[in-house]
């Protein structure tokens, strides 16, 4: 199986073509590999997708978004890198819908974007994916965001970040998510869904599943652990001008990946 896989990604790789710059940046193997297996190791398929990621991020530059562009966004720490990973030893994002403080939906993509890609560089070697633990508590129809923004946002993420999510935990989702949840679910493929995991308070089965996935000790009580969470947005922003510095450095030179 590993052998056939490593002909698909040579396959996709002499389908690409030779690449230059920021693309031979991201086209490392593992990548490859992330686009294969969105796609069922379809080779043509996995193409026209990654062909499609290329484009968008030609124009839209996600490499290029810095924390003071953004920084607005999470004043009151709707999305942030948590300070733990789970026990696979993934980095963890924990999303606050509640506090949810502006209203562009320009800025809520860029700002995401800009999450998703720090994570991904601060991501464990060898690891590839990410844990999302996303507290609804609180969430009411003032403080939403539309269903929209939300649509879009999946489809970037389903199609230019496959296969970096591991699983999303919903923690105390209240009625009014039942139909944001309608209209998400149908862009998302099945393989997709399948990762989001319904949980909640002062359930035993939700207890379990979170123990299975996170040390208490370190998981926020928002979430049912014994950790107190949080967010100071002073020093985030000191955290993420650092990880500024690592992102321009990292996209900044090319180093040419081994041929098939």
């Amino acid at each position: 199986m590993i052998v056939q896989q490593d002909a698909k990604v040579c396959e996709l790789k002499a389908a690409l073509g030779p690449l230059s710059g920021r693309n031979l940046k991201f086209c490392t193997d593992a990548c490859l590999r992330s686009y294969l297996e969105a796609r069922n190791w379809n080779v043509d398929k996995a193409h026209k997708m990654l062909t499609g990621t290329l484009k968008w991020r030609a124009t839209y530059k996600p490499e290029e978004i810095r924390w003071h562009e953004i920084s607005h966004e999470v004043e009151k720490g709707k999305v942030f890198r948590a300070n733990f990973h789970d026990r696979y030893g993934r980095t963890v994002l924990i999303m606050r819908p509640e506090m949810q403080n502006t209203t562009s939906a320009v800025d809520n993509i860029r700002h995401l974007a800009y999450v998703i890609e720090n994570s991904i560089l601060n991501l464990a070697e060898g690891q590839e994916q990410m844990s999302w633990l996303i507290d609804f508590t609180g969430l009411s129809l003032s403080n939403s965001m539309s269903i929209g923004t939300g649509v879009d946002i999946i489809k970037i993420l389903q199609n230019h970040y496959p296969e970096r999510l591991a699983v999303a935990f919903v923690y105390n989702p209240p009625r009014i998510f039942e139909a944001f949840w309608k209209a998400v679910k149908c862009v998302l493929n099945s393989k997709t869904s399948e990762k989001v995991k319904f949980v909640y308070p002062n359930n035993k089965e939700s207890e379990e599943v979170m123990r299975h996935f996170f040390d208490v000790d370190n998981l926020p009580g928002e979430f049912g652990g014994k950790a107190t969470m949080k967010y100071d947005h002073e020093e985030f922003s000191r955290l993420m001008a650092q990880d500024d510095v690592k992102t321009a450095k990292y996209w900044g030179f090319e180093k040419a990946n081994p041929h098939c």
